[in-house]
């Protein structure tokens, strides 16, 4: 089979049987190229390989670089920061010393300095605060040096001249910035800043004064009771700051040791301006020999200046030590300064009243006991509200011991009154002319005073703390009131004893009988339509003083002049024959007559009745028992008797008029003695016997009359 040329089959074999060639060709090209690629690939392997061997020392000193560089940034930065602290310190001790300056002039106002002071303050905490940084800042920039130090001696990374002066420069900067800091904190400009803030702050509590105490004698106490505030408010707000300051500096001590002296003695310098001078007096024996006007004016005085220190000196210095002491120590520091400040005030003041209180028991400091006491139950809830929380426990417990020391000493004081009355222990006689004793008159003014609204209320308070302490709080005990009944009645029942002690011991028959009206009725008159006779009771007075003053009043009568009128008596007369009757007659005229001269002088002299309605009364029932017997016994007479030689019914009334007192004649009088009028003269005139019988049931009636009285 013969072949076409022109094929195309024969035709795609010729060019694939060329590609082929060519093909093959390429590849044996490629082979002679990878033959030498591979040769240099094994030629730059070990170019490599060398290379790498000589650049492995290299790569270990770049990592150690690298790790050097980051110690050396953890180093810097604390260094920067504390070498910005550095920066601010000494910007704000410049700050300091202008305003330090400032702070020297004399000449700039108050208000100016006190705002200066306030930027001075300020500026010291912020210095303080500074220096706090260096101090937490330096500890820890300086272990990153060493840190960076210890590296380098570990890893060898410079040489050992370099190493040396790196641990020589660390041991001078750990020295210098422990020697530094201390220098800036304690010896430094803050440390100066800190002591003439000090100075300030000792100079600005020293102007604050307590005003308007002692600088007006007639002022109202009222207004002076009145609280008021120490200083300004920028005055309070520079302290405040200031003592905030001064803690945060660890001059908390100083703060307070200033603050507590300046006030306490500014507090001290305004009482002092009351001149209680008194308040040098204490203890109970010099308390004993003052004279009782100058002891009574300085208890007066001491119930004024202990409520006012109270009421106003503390209540403000109370408040000043809340407003510039409150914010330290969350609020646990400024009741304790307060009582401190306190303290030693008051306790001149609780040793008058305990010296008081302790001294001798007499009648008379009854009075001031319990004005001092009602004067500390008035002010027993302020003081617990000034004194208040752990700080003031002890100064209220001293307050109540002196409360309970006047509740003792008043009490012993009215209780021996009571016992040294009973026992007539005032050691003088009883009058010689019957009159009033004196110690019936004290006794009765003293109780009229203990009963009036004034002195009842506390006087019952004592009695009734008394008889609490003593019968136990679980008891029942009476009511204040009946407390104070109870009370008076024995010592009135005492001073009935008394009495009647001292009027047996007369040896005048007519005596006893004087002395016992006139004290009875004393005692009844002086009493009535009072406190004191409120508390008595009507009856108890009617009984006990008016009903024995008017017996005594009728066995004076009897005793005085019974036996004088009984001389009168016509019933012997009627046995005698006429011839023998003028004899008698005239016998029974003179010794009337000299009887009645005897009667009389010894009333003017011997005998008294200093009450003036009760010797009217007294006038008036003699005048009615002898005038009218002496007038029946004349007429009757008369034919026997020249009238003419004796004294006439009139002159005999007015000589009794001068017995008792003078001429004046108190017609009518509403008093306790219920007498009769005489009708008239000639009814007097019919049996002097009779007239007698109704002396005497005038003088008895009001004991069937007592709801008149």
């Amino acid at each position: 089979m013969e072949l076409n040329e022109n094929d195309p089959t024969i035709a795609k074999l010729q060019s694939a049987c060329s590609d082929i060639k060519t093909l093959l060709q390429t590849s044996f090209t490629m082979e002679t190229s990878l033959g030498n690629m591979d040769r240099n690939f094994d030629a730059l392997k070990e170019t490599l390989t060398l290379a790498s061997r000589r650049v492995a020392p290299l790569q270990s000193l770049s990592i150690a670089t690298k790790a050097l560089d980051s110690r050396i940034n953890r180093a810097v930065s604390p260094a920067l920061t504390l070498l910005d602290s550095f920066k601010l310190s000494e910007s704000l001790q410049r700050n300091l010393l202008d305003l330090s300056s400032k702070l020297s002039n004399e000449n700039i106002s108050q208000k100016k300095r006190l705002k200066l002071l306030l930027k001075y303050v300020n500026c010291i905490e912020k210095l303080n605060g500074a220096i706090n940084l260096i101090g937490q800042d330096g500890e820890p920039a300086i272990q990153k040096l060493q840190e960076v130090v210890e590296f380098l001696s570990r890893t060898k990374a410079t040489d050992q001249y370099r190493m040396h002066r790196l641990r020589e420069t660390l041991i001078t900067l750990k020295a210098l910035y422990k020697t530094e800091v201390d220098a800036m904190k304690f010896d430094g400009l803050l440390d100066e800043a800190l002591l003439n803030l000090q100075d300030e702050y000792e100079h600005i509590l020293q102007q604050l004064s307590h005003r308007n105490i002692g600088e007006s004698e007639c002022g109202d106490g009222e207004e002076q009771m009145v609280a008021y505030e120490l200083g300004s408010e920028l005055e309070v707000e520079v302290l405040r700051r200031i003592s905030e300051t001064l803690a945060t500096n660890d001059c908390l001590d100083i703060c307070i040791d200033i603050f507590v002296k300046v006030r306490y003695k500014r507090a001290a310098k305004a009482l002092m301006r009351l001149n209680p001078d008194y308040l040098r007096t204490y203890a109970s024996q010099e308390i004993d020999k003052m004279e009782w006007e100058s002891l009574e004016t300085s208890i007066t005085l001491w119930i004024q200046h202990f409520e006012l220190a109270v009421k106003t000196v503390f209540v403000s210095e109370k408040n000043l030590c809340n407003q510039v002491l409150g914010n330290i120590m969350d609020g646990e520091i400024w009741h304790e300064c307060f009582v401190k400040i306190a303290d030693k005030i008051m306790a001149v003041f609780f040793r008058f009243g305990e010296g008081v209180a302790r001294s001798n028991k007499e009648p008379q400091k009854l009075f001031k006991l319990l004005d001092m006491f009602d004067s500390l139950e008035k002010l027993k809830i302020d003081f617990s509200q000034i004194f208040d929380g752990e700080a003031g426990v002890d100064i209220c417990s001293r307050f109540r011991e002196l409360e309970k020391l006047l509740v003792h000493a008043s009490t012993k004081v009215f209780w021996e009154f009571g016992l040294q009355i009973e026992g007539n222990q005032d050691g003088l006689p009883p009058p010689k002319d019957g009159s009033v004793p004196k110690l019936v008159r004290y006794a009765i003014n003293y109780l009229k005073y203990l009963a009036t609204d004034i002195y009842s209320a506390p006087m019952a308070k004592v009695l009734h703390t008394e008889h609490v302490w003593k019968a136990g709080i679980l008891s029942k005990p009476e009511s204040d009131e009946n407390l104070l009944k109870d009370a008076i009645f024995n010592v009135l029942e005492a001073l009935q004893r008394n009495v009647e002690s001292k009027r047996s011991r007369y040896k005048d028959k007519v005596l006893p009988f004087v002395f016992a009206m006139n004290t009875y009725w004393y005692i009844y008159m002086r009493t009535r339509n009072t406190e004191l006779g409120k508390i008595l009771g009507e009856s108890y007075m009617m009984k006990n003083y008016k009903v024995v003053a008017e017996e005594s009043a009728y066995l004076y009568q009897k005793q005085a002049w019974g036996g004088l009128v009984g001389l009168l008596e016509k019933d012997e007369l009627g046995r005698i024959n006429k011839e023998g009757i003028g004899g008698l007659v005239r016998g029974k005229m003179e010794a009337f007559m000299k009887g009645f001269d005897e009667i009389s002088q010894r009333h003017k002299s011997n005998y008294s009745i200093p009450d003036v309605d009760l010797r009217g009364q007294i006038r008036d029932a003699t005048v009615k028992l002898v005038v009218p017997a002496y007038t029946e016994f004349l007429d009757t007479y008369s034919s026997v008797l020249q009238v003419k030689l004796y004294l006439s019914p009139d002159s005999i009334e007015g000589l009794l008029n001068q017995v008792f007192g003078g001429s004046d004649r108190v017609s009518e009088r509403k008093t306790s003695f219920r007498r009769r009028e005489f009708k008239d003269r000639s009814e007097s005139r019919n049996s002097v016997s009779s007239e007698r019988n109704k002396e005497v049931r005038d003088f008895r009636r009001s004991k069937s009359n007592t709801s008149d009285a």
